[in-house]
């Protein structure tokens, strides 16, 4: 299927299957008319000899110094390499794909008054694989001009660029926003894992079954809450913990008795991240804008994206507390006292041999590093006095966007670790599972056995693999799907 871009409805589902799928592109000819109009205005502007921002000026500091319209085209390619001051790493091919595509949604939606040719070099770099080298730091968020120098370098240095195009390519933050689609998408997968982790772990613990009283989402009317329910009455559907006298605790610790309620909490801020990703993914992020109804080129400030740096800092916190309640339910199930099993979820009590004890440490220590990215950025300020004071203001979008990835893929680790512990604690228990549970306990022992007397602690990169690739997700959804239906 190709994805047709307008400029207008991207999704993150389809940013994700260009990104990492290889999904075609092409670009729609009602944008390549739209983009052809706004062009002309762009053109007619200059011919007027409005003044206009990165055309018949320079730009930054030095916007106050006139381009001659002799020179604006060769100013357009020639100021791309004033920008190439990236640092760090190289992004991923799939960030540096999403860049593409974000830029190519940009230019798309018109206002950047550039040439339909240049979204069509950007599409046929995506259809053909090529994958630039974008360095992944310098950006304050106030317009990627680092990692779009980088990209506009590799694309464009063969392409003679118009009056003007040289600065839409860079004042944007395609970089910032595509990242920000990709962990966001991570996000979202790995919830839908926990939510599974956390049912299984209520399991090895033969926990109190009444925090899951649909009650509860009718007295604390949250949608994630409900949501989060509704999730785990079904994964646990048909479990042991919900006969009389089966539970062993009136109440529980919190991280097993809130669970609903920190996902709920999780799901709540996912979807109002979603809400400023699907604008920002579609939105005009230039300047300076066309108006066309107006016939002229206006200076704006639509590089700044506080909405979604913001959401994404909101993100980590929360994502944060369901990280580490994980982990703690981990230490739990894993400690006699708690979990009423024996100390490492060995099969036979009162052994020197640790079972699973030191993933516990491991599961804290990802914890740890999980807190320390959730730290605010979109109030940074590296400083006022940049470009003589005009440059005051920065969002730390794309470091936003690397901390919200960072912090996703620390959680794939802590929630396969919840998974192989409560598989383990559940079996020790030998209590019957639920229809969404028995179909997880099955898929964690695919990648990581049983720990019988005498094994070591087994290795579950494996299983968080199949974390990050969506795999155990999608397996689950289809198991449960066959087991309710009774095939």
């Amino acid at each position: 299927m190709t994805i047709r871009l307008s400029g207008r409805d991207l999704d993150r589902d389809q940013l994700l299957r260009v990104a990492r799928s290889g999904e075609r592109v092409e670009l729609e000819p009602a944008a390549r008319s739209r983009m052809t109009a706004t062009r002309d205005v762009a053109r007619q502007a200059l011919e007027r000899g409005d003044i206009v921002y990165g055309s018949s000026t320079a730009v930054g500091v030095l916007k106050r110094i006139g381009v001659p319209s002799d020179e604006a085209a060769a100013y357009a390619s020639w100021m791309i390499g004033h920008h190439l001051v990236g640092q760090g790493p190289d992004a991923t091919a799939d960030v540096v794909r999403a860049t593409m595509l974000r830029l190519a949604n940009h230019l798309a939606e018109g206002s950047a008054g550039v040439r339909p040719q240049l979204v069509d070099r950007l599409v046929k770099a995506l259809n053909d694989g090529e994958t630039p080298r974008v360095r992944t730091i310098g950006s304050v968020g106030q317009a990627d001009l680092a990692p779009l120098a980088d990209l506009a370098t590799a694309l464009f240095a063969d392409v003679p660029l118009e009056a003007g195009e040289g600065t839409a390519l860079l004042d944007n933050n395609a970089f910032a926003t595509g990242w920000a689609a990709l962990a966001v998408a991570d996000v979202a997968t790995l919830l839908d894992t926990m939510d599974a982790a956390g049912a299984l772990s209520l399991e090895g613990l033969a926990a109190n079954p009444t925090m899951l009283h649909p009650v509860i989402g009718e007295v604390r009317p949250y949608a994630g809450l409900r949501r989060s329910l509704e999730r785990l009455r079904a994964l646990l559907d048909g479990s042991a913990i919900w006969e009389p006298d089966a539970a062993r605790h009136l109440q529980d610790p919190l991280t097993f008795r809130n669970l609903p309620q920190i996902q709920g909490a999780c799901r709540d801020v996912l979807e109002h991240v979603d809400a400023q990703l699907t604008i920002e993914l579609n939105a005009s992020q230039g300047n300076p804008i066309v108006v066309v109804r107006e016939e002229r080129v206006v200076s704006v400030a639509n590089f700044e994206i506080l909405p979604l740096a913001a959401a994404l800092d909101y993100l980590r916190i929360v994502l944060a507390t369901a990280l580490t309640s994980s982990a703690e339910r981990i230490v739990k199930l894993l400690g006699q006292p708690w979990s009423g099993l024996p100390t490492g979820l060995v099969p036979v009590a009162n052994t020197a041999e640790a079972g699973l004890t030191y993933l516990s440490l491991a599961a804290q220590s990802l914890a740890v590093e999980a807190r320390l990215l959730a730290q605010p950025v979109s109030f940074e300020l590296t400083s006022t006095a940049h470009a003589e004071g005009i440059e005051d203001r920065t969002t730390s979008a794309p470091l936003a966007a690397r901390r919200t990835a960072e912090m996703a893929a620390l959680g794939r680790s802590i929630a396969a670790i919840e998974l192989a512990v409560a598989a383990q604690a559940v079996q020790l228990r030998g209590l019957r599972q639920g229809r969404g549970t028995a179909v997880a306990h099955g898929l964690v022992r695919r990648h990581v056995p049983f720990l019988a007397s005498g094994d070591h602690v087994p290795d579950v990169s494996a299983l968080v693999d199949e974390v990050r690739s969506g795999r155990f997700n999608r397996a689950l959804q289809a198991g449960e799907t066959a087991r309710g239906d009774g095939s």
